[in-house]
Order: structure tokens, then C-alpha cells, then sequence
């Protein structure tokens, strides 16, 4: 059977770093949300995406569980997501105009759109998905000024570290079979990496660094 590379039958063939420049800037989406409706399966919400959210929204974790976002299983890691909304399926932050209401904090992967990650040899690169946005003629743009992401460096550590864990937390689980003990060690997750409070002169990375080991070290992950 021939095989199929699948970034070759969604991108345009390239993979990008954060200095080169790509065709992907809208110039505004003139009130258009076409990538905001119907891609609950597709946002995973790392602990930092949650953080930004719910400093900017002034409320918890667990107060948003159920109304803007939900948990979904995968591979016995229950994670949050965002939640989709009506028969639409309107991302649960777009207000009555279809506006994102955490535009400014939204999730790192909704700042990608329409590019996406490839991970390979503990680094990551960006890739074009060709076609998933409506709009046309896009111009071209640097691919640091379209994600807008302050402290790069601090951020990309970051989501390669999370990457590392969420893979060996996987691992882990396929070894586990009592439903009590996965619950038990999903919550440890939630509690601990989607509830992270950061204290004045430290920041979310610094305190984050501090945490992973030590539930690394509970979980039993090397």
C-alpha cells in the first residue's frame, strides 16, 4: 500500500520558523469567524492558554468547566477544550456579533490559525494549511508578528516541555487499567497545571518549571 504524508495533503509543502515569512495575514477578517465555529475536537487548551483566560476574564478554572470549555478524553488524559455552543457550534467566547471576547489572550492555537505545528527532534516548526481560511488573497507576513506571542522563547520552551509530558503521560496510562486511579491522576492534572497562581515578580513559565517536576515525580514519569 502506498503511504500517505498527510502535511503534504494539508500544507503547501513548506515548514516555517518564527523569522520567515508566509502568506496567511488577513488584513482584518471583516467580521468573519469561519475557523471559530465548529473546532471543539481541535482546541486542546494548554495550562498557559487557560491562564491567560482566566486572568483576563477574572475568574477560575473550574468556573469556566462546563460553560466555555469542557473536557474531552484522549487516550485516557481528560483535557480541556473549548467548548462549541448551538447548533452553529460557535466557540463559547464569541459574543452576539461573533466577536472573541478574549481575542487579545485566546489560545495559542487559535493565534496560529491557518498555520499549525510539526514537532520533530525536541523543536517544532510551522506549517501552512492550505485553503482552511475563506478569505482570499492573504498577504504576507512575518510569522512572529502574526502570532503576537510576548516572550517567544519563554512560550515555545514551554509548549515543547508540555508537548514532552502530555506524550509520556500517554505512555504512562497505557499501562493503567483501574478507572479510579486514572481519575485520581487526571485530577492531579487539572488541579495542578490548570490552576496555577502566579504571586507579584514571578511569572507563569518560572512558576510552571517549578511544578512539572513535581508532578512528574508523583505520576511516576521520568
Amino acid at each position: 500500500m502506498k503511504s500517505i504524508n498527510i502535511l503534504e495533503e494539508i500544507s503547501d509543502g513548506k515548514l516555517y520558523d518564527i523569522e520567515d515569512t508566509v502568506k496567511v495575514d488577513t488584513c482584518g477578517c471583516d467580521g468573519c469567524n469561519d475557523c471559530c465555529c465548529d473546532v471543539g475536537e481541535l482546541v486542546v487548551l494548554t495550562p498557559f492558554d487557560v491562564y491567560e483566560m482566566v486572568n483576563h476574564l477574572g475568574v477560575g478554572f473550574y468556573e469556566l468547566l462546563g460553560s466555555k470549555i469542557e473536557l474531552r478524553n484522549n487516550n485516557k488524559i481528560s483535557l480541556p477544550y473549548l467548548k462549541m455552543q448551538d447548533d452553529n457550534k460557535r466557540c463559547s467566547f464569541l459574543n452576539k456579533e461573533g466577536r472573541c471576547i478574549i481575542h487579545s489572550k485566546r489560545p495559542n492555537i487559535c493565534r496560529l490559525f491557518p498555520l499549525g505545528r510539526v514537532y520533530k527532534d525536541d523543536d517544532f516548526k510551522y506549517f501552512l494549511q492550505v485553503g482552511n481560511c475563506p478569505k482570499k488573497d492573504l498577504k504576507d507576513v512575518k510569522v512572529d508578528k502574526w502570532l503576537g506571542i510576548e516572550n517567544y522563547d519563554d512560550n515555545k520552551q514551554f509548549i515543547l516541555e508540555w508537548h514532552k509530558f502530555i506524550k509520556a503521560l500517554t505512555f504512562r496510562l497505557k499501562f493503567v487499567r483501574d478507572e479510579k486511579e486514572l481519575e485520581e491522576i487526571n485530577k492531579v492534572i487539572l488541579d495542578n497545571c490548570y490552576c496555577i497562581e502566579v504571586k507579584e515578580g514571578e511569572n507563569f513559565y518560572s512558576v510552571f518549571s517549578q511544578i512539572l517536576p513535581k508532578i512528574k515525580n508523583r505520576l511516576g514519569i521520568i
